[in-house]
């Protein structure tokens, strides 16, 4: 049984185009102890991130979406407009080039476990910004 996570639990917006990967990062990141918030693409990302940055600490995305930027720019917009924002980007069919992630960014080939997107996420999320079961979870 899932335990509700407290009112004060930060935010991670997901972003990917594929239904059940986002579900299944969303479910990933909701066990680390996240609200989860998601977009199909990069355009709805950015209409999220603009209504609701001041609640958002991680940004997990997809690179290759329809429409509108891509990963590698949505990481960079973010990146440039909310540099408080920590970034993972995922992919199983693009590897970054030199400039395509922003600093601080780290990069995932898909398929990806819940294990290692939360040894990641331990590694680039500053303290104040993980949440309490992330924190607490055995090494």
């Amino acid at each position: 049984m899932d335990m509700p996570h407290p009112p004060n639990a930060p935010y991670a917006l997901v972003v990917d185009d594929d239904f059940l990967v986002r579900m299944d990062a969303e479910t990933i990141l909701e066990d680390a102890g996240f609200h989860a918030l998601s977009a199909a693409n990069g355009v709805e990302a950015i209409k999220l991130l603009e209504d609701h940055a001041d609640l958002i600490v991680l940004l997990f995305t997809d690179v290759e979406m329809p429409g509108g930027p891509d990963g590698f720019e949505l990481a960079r917009t973010t990146a440039r407009r909310w540099p408080d924002i920590s970034i993972v980007v995922a992919s199983g069919g693009v590897k970054p080039g030199v400039g395509d992630l922003p600093e601080g960014a780290v990069f995932l080939g898909k398929p990806f476990s819940a294990q290692i997107v939360h040894d990641h996420l331990d590694m680039i999320l500053p303290d104040g910004q993980k949440p309490e079961p992330l924190k607490a979870r055995k090494r």
